[in-house]
């Protein structure tokens, strides 16, 4: 028996025919028929990202004008414009295109997969390499991808409401001699799309891609467009509302110029890149360039993100429901502790030699039901590695530890006594795993291993050292005492029974050890301090959940522990009521899950939900962030996840929470500088007209303070490391406004001040007697700088100019300089001096520049001051008698 634990996986055959295919037929296959995909979308190419950076209506309106101006013999002013454009738009490219290989990368790592026989070997592929022909197997929690029908099959059901629209599972069956494989609705076929909720398959593909009955309708899945997160909304929304106002603005601009007598052509330039240079229309870009950005950070932390908009809804998380295993501890199960049918307890590590036969009797039956695959280690190797264990597992984790327990006290010495000719499979609804044997005088005899209150319930005979004896009231009681005592102990139990003529005999139980992470206390503790709720949702024992809850921080004095059972008798009302005192949730079955998840939205949380079985997937797309484990999860659960965590850690979501307030608080501090600076360039050219001086700027030289300042300064903020007080804060509510917080008016109050520095340094160099070009140059001077130093208060919304860290972030430090740089050089290197139409400064006039510059953060830190001492003020004024 024990032989077939240890096989290694090879192709099944149907009358001495080897299934599958070679690669090189696969290869040829794929060449003929193509890839197995539906279409989808289609990417970006890069000459497509470049163009688009052209698309905007007030550039190609500027290009049109300067082409005229071209056709009229002004080259002086079309050159800097055109090549501002261009350096401009080549800087966008780059970001977009890193932006559209990072999401092609994301979108290639979260592709579904299938387990094909490939040259008579089981291999791990993605689904897009299946060819017509190919053999595939099939478990619960799978997504078929592809249609096929089927070899061989145990107990399969299959969900087809994505086909059929039906709600129920279809059971499906192998196929005898039906030709029929290209309609839909038959019980031999499996359809791609469909998802296995029961049992397991060996399936030959029969139609992939748009030959499948999904591939039918994918012409309405091409259709649906990606539609914008949230946050990209609201920014646009704010753009289209900004332009107008800009508009406007340079509608009036223009026609004042137009009546104090300057050219109608200059006007018109001048009014057409105000507008470029005031308009956020790249807002909602740039979002997606950072969002893309941290996607790619928390990759490297092992959260892969499914969907951009998750990222921001992360921030707003305020309780997180935690599955225990694998994700709260280690999944290294280990069995530690032993009954047998009559409650006598041993420890794992104190058998050997000669054991009980009750105690032999439990371990054939545990290891029967494992599928883990046992290999023993070479004596050389032992002896090389001291330390080494003389065998090793291969499975699921559960399963490996019986069958490591079993193998260490000699059980493979009783393979050859049965012969395994049967499973029927472990599921969320029997909570018990069986098999069917066939002894050495052909006896056929099952053994079952679950949930001890299952099994238990079931047997109505109990093995002991004297035989088999009637398991009555008192014995199942004394047993489930025993299990209990286990379960506070913090171990997973299981019960094991066998069946023989009609007769479920009670052989008894195991304890296994799955200790905690180490960093799960830490986490629980960081988000206790972030306002985030942790709750533990499992389906084991109540006791054994609570013990590890307790060691890691989630169950605290005063809290909940509700079982299954428990919430099938609770209302929903009830439950609400409850709910936010409960802090571990046992027993639980899919269902409750989604209903768990339900009663925390109701409450108005914004709740995340880790899942990793085929029936978790409802409640994990409930979730306002569904999370799927890498490791142990599901196909059909990542598919409906929004982020995966690719070490099933629990401290690995948590991260990714820390970099989901983070990327949102850097949006914030570079929507805070774009506008600001916008604003600030709008007051400089409108209150020069105002005011009635010349042109503060001509056409060339607002695209370069565009050039310098929006592009590089703006993407380093969206790669500020977050701030210590980031997990120190309450989670913000998803209705909260984006500018909530006072943003909204420090970049009113910035942005005026700006304007209102540069024409004063305007003002001042023309007074002092400056020329018009020198003048300019001097407000082009105090604009950039002004703004480069803004960038450096934008590091944070708590801190000030002195008090924020300047060095943690050297790409901000390159793009500053850089700025500077390119400022300089338009102003000292004389082919671009006359382009710009800028003049080298003297002393006078770089000191009255570089003073206002500076002069901006100090006006603007009395005007905070000011009005925090006015709201002071307001709450100090004594009540009237």
């Amino acid at each position: 028996m024990y032989g077939i634990l240890d096989k290694k996986l090879e192709c099944p055959a149907v009358d001495g025919e080897v299934l599958g295919l070679s690669s090189a037929e696969a290869a040829q296959r794929l060449e003929s028929d193509g890839r197995n995909v539906l279409g989808g979308k289609r990417h970006k190419g890069a000459m497509k990202i470049f163009l688009g950076q052209f698309h905007d209506v007030m550039v190609m309106i500027l290009l049109g004008a300067t082409a005229v101006s071209v056709l009229m013999g002004q080259y002086t002013d079309a050159v800097p414009i055109i090549a501002v454009v261009v350096i401009n738009a080549l800087l966008g490219f780059i970001q977009e295109y890193r932006c559209e290989k990072t999401l092609e990368k994301l979108e290639a790592m979260t592709a579904p997969t299938a387990r094909v026989y490939r040259d008579g070997v089981l291999k791990t592929l993605p689904a897009e390499m299946l060819a017509a022909g190919d053999v595939f197997t099939l478990e619960a929690g799978d997504k078929v991808p592809a249609d096929g029908y089927i070899i061989s099959a145990k107990m399969l059901c299959c969900d087809e409401s994505v086909l059929t629209g039906e709600a129920e599972p279809v059971c499906k069956r192998m196929r005898s001699d039906e030709v029929d494989f290209s309609s839909l609705n038959k019980a031999y076929m499996a359809y791609m799309g469909t998802v296995v909720t029961k049992g397991s398959a060996v399936v030959r593909v029969t139609a992939t891609g748009r030959r499948t009955q999904m591939g039918r309708v994918s012409v309405m899945l091409d259709s649906i467009d990606e539609e914008l997160t949230p946050l990209q909304k609201k920014l646009a929304e704010l753009g289209r509302t900004l332009a107008v106002i800009c508009i406007v603005i340079c509608f009036i601009v223009f026609i004042a110029g137009i009546l104090r007598g300057e050219p109608l052509f200059d006007m018109a330039m001048t009014g057409i890149t105000v507008a470029i240079a005031a308009i956020p229309e790249g807002l909602p870009a740039a979002v997606t360039i950072a969002l893309s950005l941290a996607v790619r950070k928390m990759l490297r932390r092992n959260a892969l993100v499914h969907k951009l908009h998750s990222v921001e809804t992360l921030g707003c998380a305020t309780v997180i429901c935690t599955d225990k295993t694998g994700t709260v501890t280690q999944n290294k199960m280990k069995v530690t502790t032993i009954s047998d049918g009559v409650g006598n307890v041993f420890e794992a590590a104190g058998l050997s030699g000669e054991i009980p036969d009750t105690v032999k009797e439990l371990m054939i039956c545990g290891a029967l039901c494992s599928n883990a695959r046992i290999e023993e280690n070479a004596s050389s190797l032992l002896k090389a590695k001291k330390n080494s264990a003389r065998f090793t597992a291969e499975g699921d984790p559960t399963e490996c530890a019986i069958a490591l327990a079993a193998a260490e006290l000699g059980i493979l010495s009783y393979a050859v006594v049965y012969t395994r000719t049967d499973e029927i499979p472990f599921d969320s609804e029997s909570r018990s795993m069986t098999v069917i044997c066939r002894g050495a005088g052909g006896n056929m005899v099952s053994f079952k291993k679950g949930s001890p209150d299952v099994i238990i319930g079931e047997c109505t005979a109990v093995l002991t050292a004297a035989g088999v004896k009637t398991f009555g009231s008192a014995e199942k009681l004394a047993v489930m005492r025993v299990g209990d005592r286990f379960a506070a102990e913090g171990l997973r139990v299981l019960a094991f029974c066998r069946i023989v003529d009609g007769s479920t005999v009670f052989l008894g139980l195991m304890g296994m050890q799955d200790p905690p992470r180490p960093e799960a206390a830490k986490a629980v503790r960081q988000c206790g301090r972030a306002g985030i709720r942790t709750v533990m949702i499992t389906g084991d024992h109540k006791l054994t959940a609570a013990a590890v809850a307790r060691q890691v921080g989630i169950l605290k004095q005063g809290s909940l522990v509700l079982t299954g059972s428990e919430l099938d008798g609770m209302s929903d009302e009830r439950l609400a009521e409850v709910i936010e005192n409960c802090s571990v949730f046992a027993r639980v079955t899919p269902a409750h899950k989604l209903r768990i998840v339900r009663a925390f939205k109701a409450k108005g949380h914004i709740c995340a939900m880790t899942g990793d079985g085929v029936n978790d997937a409802p409640a994990v797309k409930e979730a306002d962030i569904g999370v799927s484990m890498g490791i142990q999860g599901t196909e059909v659960t990542k598919q409906a996840a929004d982020m995966i965590l690719l070490d099933d850690n629990f401290a690995t979501l948590v991260n990714a929470v820390e970099d989901g307030r983070t990327i949102y608080s850097n949006i914030r501090k570079f929507v805070r500088y774009m506008i600001s600076s916008n604003i600030g360039e709008v007051v400089t050219m409108f209150g020069g007209l105002l005011m009635g001086l010349p042109m503060v700027m001509l056409p060339a030289q607002i695209l370069l303070v565009n050039l310098v300042t929006d592009s590089l300064p703006a993407v380093a903020l969206g790669l500020e490391p977050p701030e210590k007080s980031v997990m120190e804060k309450m989670p913000r509510r998803e209705s909260d406004s984006f500018f909530s917080g006072g943003l909204l008016w420090r970049m009113l109050i910035r942005g005026v001040l700006i304007g209102i520095c540069t024409l004063g340094t305007f003002s001042v160099l023309l007074k002092a007697g400056a020329a018009l070009t020198l003048a300019r140059t001097g407000a082009l001077i105090t604009l950039v700088l002004s703004q480069l130093i803004h960038v450096f208060e934008c590091k944070s919304e708590e801190k000030t100019l002195f008090s924020v860290p300047f060095f943690n972030n050297t790409f901000l430090l390159f793009a500053v300089t850089a700025s500077a740089a390119v400022l300089f050089t338009g102003i000292y290197v004389p082919v671009l001096a006359k382009i710009f139409s800028t003049a080298v400064p003297d002393i006078r006039c770089l000191a009255v520049s570089v003073g206002s510059a500076f002069l901006v953060p100090v006006l603007s830190g009395l005007v905070s001051s000011a009005k925090r001492f006015g709201r002071r003020k307001t709450f100090d004024i004594p009540a009237k008698g």
